[in-house]
């Protein structure tokens, strides 16, 4: 199996997986969480749909800053609803699957630069980059089903089942 192949069908089921879990998503909740010290849930929710288009960039750019000196930040739209949600997540997946589909594993050997102010803060390979993103992605997924327990709201199976939802996905 190549490269693109298995990174796609990785791809490919954590996206199934985040629009089950943003399916859940109460209207009304965007500013709620759970401790002065935590995310609010409507950012943390707004990450689940929208990290799919760090992987066009790690694919499509050298290097990401993601705090330049001096210029904006990357800033998402606001989605309060469980509908706008997915559908940022349905953008952002159609532009990683249309990079990841594109590119060759030769380029996804090459190295990849995510900075902050202008320092780098990670490198490596392209596809370990891509790895680690959605390691990061189930991470904040899953902090995502635990806001949504305290919340009263359902969590759906995602690795296997859960209180509310015995399907085994």
């Amino acid at each position: 199996m190549k490269l693109t192949e298995l990174l796609l069908a990785d791809f490919d089921r954590e996206v199934e997986r985040s629009r089950r879990a943003l399916e859940q998503v109460p209207d009304g909740k965007y500013d709620w969480k759970p401790h002065d010290k935590s995310m609010i849930f409507g950012y943390l929710a707004g990450m689940v749909a929208t990290i799919p288009s760090w992987i066009a960039m790690i694919v499509t750019r050298d290097e990401l800053d993601v705090a330049p000196i001096g210029g904006p930040i990357i800033e998402r739209a606001r989605d309060e609803t469980s509908d706008a949600l997915k559908a940022s997540l349905d953008k952002a997946a159609a532009d990683a699957r249309a990079a990841l589909e594109q590119t060759t594993e030769e380029h996804l050997l090459t190295s990849w630069r995510l900075l902050a102010r202008g320092q780098v803060v990670w490198e490596g390979a392209r596809h370990e980059m891509i790895r680690d993103t959605l390691s990061h992605w189930a991470h904040h997924r899953g902090q995502m089903t635990v806001y949504l327990r305290l919340m009263g709201a359902k969590v759906p199976a995602l690795y296997g089942p859960s209180a509310d939802d015995n399907s085994f996905q």
